[in-house]
């Protein structure tokens, strides 16, 4: 649960807005895209909304159906009345059902018809869309410091301009990156850890890759994608074959399958890679790897890569797992025997899960999987650096921030004093170059100047808060939110952990009794929908944390953070 610091005058956001250049805040990603669906049933979940044109005014959305005709595309409601339009526009929240599948969407869904089938195009924050890959793309070995390396290759991947698709950037199948559309806790903690960073290489952002299982070596990019160039910025740090003694340490993993010549017949066919008729199935080249690089089904050579990936889509991803693998005749069908999962470039999953057991971090992790690219600021391409404080770090792109390291000090000691909490592990603050910066790579409202997520604190660019005389304030607030977070529990109701904050930040008042109860409190900070709304709910939290402290002491308040406060000790409140 977020805990945030409201800003107090919108006009810092303005200032940081005009400041810098804002960064690419949305990416746009092809729903369903390989499936060429040519109708959709659409169900309304929550304030869902449909426009049938750019510029119509929106309307309630009811249960209807699309489909694809000539001149592009009918929808039919409930009632059976049917309307025409080239194009439906979507938001709220709304369940797609299609080819036996089906999805809830929260984020805005544009509907055209392209060639016959369908267009699906959801429009959604960055972030929102790495977390949503780390969260299909990690595995049960994961832990932290592997997902929060996945979080960058996937966020750099998606930036990269280039993807082969049209109408869209990127699309949610392993085309591109894996995508459920639900998340994780592990994912989201991932990709706020990491958030505004992905790999550079010469001054350019480098286009990232990664893979299950290399079998204990790496592959060289152009073993993949022999067609890309091998001096391009895009794979720089990709293009040579490694051996992997993390992966080789993580355990087997040989894998073997037989397939029938008349099923490969029709997934080849179905792919466009070779005609019925052929009987044989054969090596013709390797890579630096050892992987397969081209194969002949008959006389037709069909490179590696798109044999596996037209087997998996036609047959299942279960029978041919990687490139690096032999091929025997076996009756009327053909024995498979390989090792590793995947195309094998850049990431390895199963050895920077391996790393990270090892007690090395994410950033380690990419160093070994991406020789000569460096971590750097998602837009400008600056370093991100550590500043060691006492109790803490301070994670920045601005190397003019470390003049903030005694400040963020100043504001630690304080807000031990204040809350008596000592906390045990550095906390980390990341400040972001900008308020555009911050606001997308935290998806924060505009009215938040920072907020905090367990031991880790992101912050609006600190020399606009100082100028502001807002920084002492803001740090100290967000640490107290650390500190009190360290101690407070599943139990611990979100008001009085609010509450608490605002009272050792010495904003709680002794006024009145506030109008909502505390019950409204934590259901008002957890979804605001405006500054003011949020502010109220800070105010009445700090209300009833000072009175727990008046009447009953710190002591015994700190043992309710712990526990829960009793229904008794409620009743004074009410």
């Amino acid at each position: 649960m977020r805990r945030a610091t409201l800003l107090v005058c919108l006009a810092l956001v303005c200032a940081a807005a005009h400041a810098q250049m804002a960064p690419r805040s949305t990416i746009q990603v092809g729903v369903w895209a390989l499936w060429h669906d040519r109708d959709v049933t659409i169900l309304p979940i929550a304030r869902a909304t449909l426009r049938a044109c750019e510029t119509c005014p929106g309307r309630g959305l009811g249960k209807i159906v699309v489909r694809v005709t000539n001149g592009g595309l009918i929808w039919t409601e409930e009632s059976g009345r049917a309307h025409n339009s080239t194009v439906l526009l979507l938001t709220g929240s709304y369940r797609l059902t299609a080819h036996g599948e089906s999805l809830i969407l929260t984020d805005p869904l544009r509907v055209t018809s392209v060639k016959g089938a369908l267009l699906l195009v959801a429009t959604l924050p960055v972030e929102r869309y790495v977390e949503l890959a780390v969260a299909a793309e990690s595995g049960t070995a994961d832990s932290p410091e592997s997902r929060k390396a996945l979080a960058v290759v996937a966020r750099s991947f998606a930036l990269h301009p280039s993807h082969g698709h049209t109408g869209f950037d990127v699309c949610d199948s392993t085309h591109c990156q894996w995508v459920h559309w639900h998340t994780t806790s592990e994912a989201h903690a991932a990709t706020l850890a990491t958030a505004g960073e992905s790999l550079w290489v010469h001054g350019h952002r480098a286009e990232a890759y990664f893979h299950q299982n290399c079998g204990g070596r790496t592959a060289a990019a152009s073993e993949v994608w022999p067609t890309r160039s091998a001096t391009g910025h895009a794979l720089q740090g990709s293009m040579t074959s490694r051996d992997d003694p993390y992966c080789q340490r993580a355990g087997s993993s040989e894998w073997s399958a037989t397939l029938d010549r008349p099923e490969l017949t029709q997934a080849l066919a179905a792919a466009g890679l070779a005609a019925p008729g052929w009987m044989t199935l054969t090596v013709a080249s390797r890579g630096e790897s050892g992987r397969v690089t081209i194969l002949l089904a008959g006389s037709t050579k069909i490179r590696a890569e798109e044999f596996r990936l037209a087997v998996g889509r036609a047959l299942g991803w279960n029978h041919i797992r990687s490139n690096w693998f032999e091929v025997a005749a076996d009756g009327d069908g053909f024995l498979f025997h390989g090792r590793g999962s995947g195309h094998g470039v850049g990431l390895c999953q199963a050895g920077a899960a391996e790393m990270a057991r090892e007690g090395y971090g994410y950033r380690e992790i990419l160093t070994q999987y991406f020789p000569g690219t460096t971590i750097a600021e998602v837009t400008t391409g600056a370093t991100w650096q550590t500043l060691a404080g006492q109790g803490f770090t301070l994670q920045t792109s601005e190397a003019a921030d470390a003049a903030y390291v005694p400040a963020v000090g100043r504001a630690m000691t304080e807000a031990e004093n204040r809350s008596g909490i000592t906390h045990h592990a550095a906390i980390a603050v990341r400040s972001y170059r900008s308020t555009p910066a911050f606001r997308d790579a935290t998806l924060a409202p505009g009215w938040v100047a920072a907020f905090t997520e367990g031991d880790e604190i992101a912050i609006q660019p600190l020399h606009i808060l100082a100028a502001r005389k807002l920084l002492g304030g803001t740090l100290r607030h967000e640490l107290l939110h650390a500190l009190v977070e360290e101690q407070a529990t599943a139990q611990t109701p979100l008001w009085l952990r609010e509450g608490l904050v605002e009272a050792w930040s010495g904003d709680a008042r002794r006024g009145p009794r506030p109008t909502l109860t505390p019950e409204l409190v934590s259901q008002k900070l957890t979804h605001a929908t405006s500054e003011a709304d949020s502010e109220a709910a800070h105010l009445a939290a700090g209300w009833y944390a000072q009175q727990l402290l008046d009447r009953f002491g710190r002591a015994q308040v700190m043992n309710w953070l712990r526990v829960g406060v009793p229904s008794s000790a409620l009743v004074i409140l009410r």
